[in-house]
């Protein structure tokens, strides 16, 4: 998988370490469980505030974009490689809007679109988009996720 992520123009960011009490993945059984992540890259938060007002859906899509990068990073930290991912089972999107705005699905493409273009079918996925008062750190998206792995 991550030849296909070089041969896209895209590499895994660094993991970022936790903000406060949580590890950044957890796996029980089969499944990897990501905690929320953040538009970081390489320690820096790349987006901040309230989409529709401090910046456009365009833009928190490509913010929930990297969100996506970072996940697969912290799946990877539990299993070793991104080769052992069967499937991505569930996208959950949180997305700080601004009074008003309404277009949290459309953000949250950022984030499934690039699942469907690194893993193909296994990358289809159940989602949840949920609009937001406020975000850690002023971020525009959170995205977490749920994965299958092999045993």
């Amino acid at each position: 998988m991550e030849e296909r992520l070089t041969a896209m123009g895209l590499e895994l960011p660094e993991l970022i370490p936790p903000v406060a009490a949580y590890v950044p993945a957890v796996r029980t059984g089969n499944l990897v469980f990501t905690a929320g992540q953040l538009p970081f890259v390489k320690g820096l938060l790349l987006y901040t505030g309230k989409v529709g007002a401090d910046l456009t859906a365009e833009e928190a899509r490509r913010a929930a974009r990297l969100c996506a990068l970072n996940c697969l990073t912290a799946v990877k930290s539990v299993t070793g490689s991104l080769d052992r991912i069967v499937r991505i089972v569930k996208v959950t999107g949180f997305v700080n809007g601004a009074p008003g705005f309404t277009g949290q699905p459309a953000v949250l493409n950022g984030a499934s679109e690039i699942f469907v273009q690194i893993f193909g079918a296994a990358g289809e996925h159940a989602r949840s988009a949920v609009g937001v008062a406020e975000l850690p750190l002023n971020a525009p998206v959170e995205v977490e996720i749920i994965v299958e792995v092999e045993a």
